[in-house]
């Protein structure tokens, strides 16, 4: 498949997947194909070790998903008679599987939102490791309930445990967008500055940097935070520790300290 919507380039051991949707910035189910096909890239290249997501085009991440498609879909399927309940959950699309297979990566994922970012393009911020938008005019949230709709794509859950059951609730039912700096207050985005990109591309940078195998140990104890019994996650935690420390590099890094030659605080 020629890629159209989401084109990969590599900057050392970053990959940068840059999301174009012309004309209105809108995405639909070929971004979402090509998106999953940038990640089997990135899964299975050792060579990268960080990944930056962002637009392309100006003053745009990922507008939203395409409510034309959306408005077409519902129409057949209520022509058909076709009603929904939650005891025959509907089959997972691709979108959700990539958001899935981001949090599930052992790579970190930076998110850099250099424009606006609602509906969907905003959920697939949310399941990035780090997130840092572009000061500037434009839109961030989760605006579903305004066309009687709501985020479909893992807002209700990955907004809810980013920022807690009332900030969330009040957030997604008044159906509201906000500035990037206001964004950042909120805690929607780690930071707002003036080129996101530039940013973004930074953060991946330093956490390329890291060890590997803590970054990936890291992102899977927290993404299983609040998962099965406290004393669980406190058994993983401490068998993840000491997985890390009988590592060469960490026995490295450890005397490298232990000798005078490197401060715990230095990247």
């Amino acid at each position: 498949m020629t890629q159209e919507r989401v084109f990969v380039e590599r900057k050392g051991s970053i990959a940068i997947l840059s999301f174009s949707n012309p004309p209105d910035g809108y995405m639909d189910d070929r971004t979402s194909e090509e998106l999953a096909q940038a990640l089997d890239a990135v899964e299975g290249d050792p060579t990268v070790r960080a990944v930056l997501l962002t637009g392309k085009d100006p003053g745009v991440f990922i507008r939203h998903f395409d409510v034309r498609v959306l408005e077409e879909r519902g129409r057949k399927l209520a022509t058909r008679g076709i009603r929904f309940s939650v005891d025959r959950p509907v089959p997972e699309p691709i979108l959700h599987i990539c958001q899935r297979r981001i949090e599930a990566s052992p790579k970190p994922f930076v998110c850099a939102l250099n424009g606006t970012a609602m509906g969907g393009g905003f959920e697939l911020a949310l399941a990035c490791d780090i997130r840092v938008a572009q000061d500037g005019p434009f839109s961030l949230g989760l605006p579903e309930v305004n066309i009687g709709l709501l985020p479909g794509a893992g807002g209700t859950q990955r907004l809810t445990r980013l920022l807690g059951v009332g900030a969330a609730m009040s957030f997604m039912l008044l159906g509201r967008v906000v500035s990037p700096r206001d964004a950042a207050a909120m805690g929607l985005v780690h930071s707002c500055g003036p080129d996101a990109r530039a940013e973004g591309l930074a953060l991946a940078e330093a956490l390329a940097a890291k060890s590997a195998q803590a970054v990936a140990h890291i992102k899977r104890l927290v993404h299983s935070a609040g998962q099965g019994t406290t004393a669980e996650r406190l058994a993983d935690e401490r068998t993840l520790f000491c997985d890390l420390m009988v590592s060469d590099e960490a026995i490295a890094l450890m005397a490298a300290m232990n000798r005078g030659k490197r401060d715990i605080r230095e990247p």
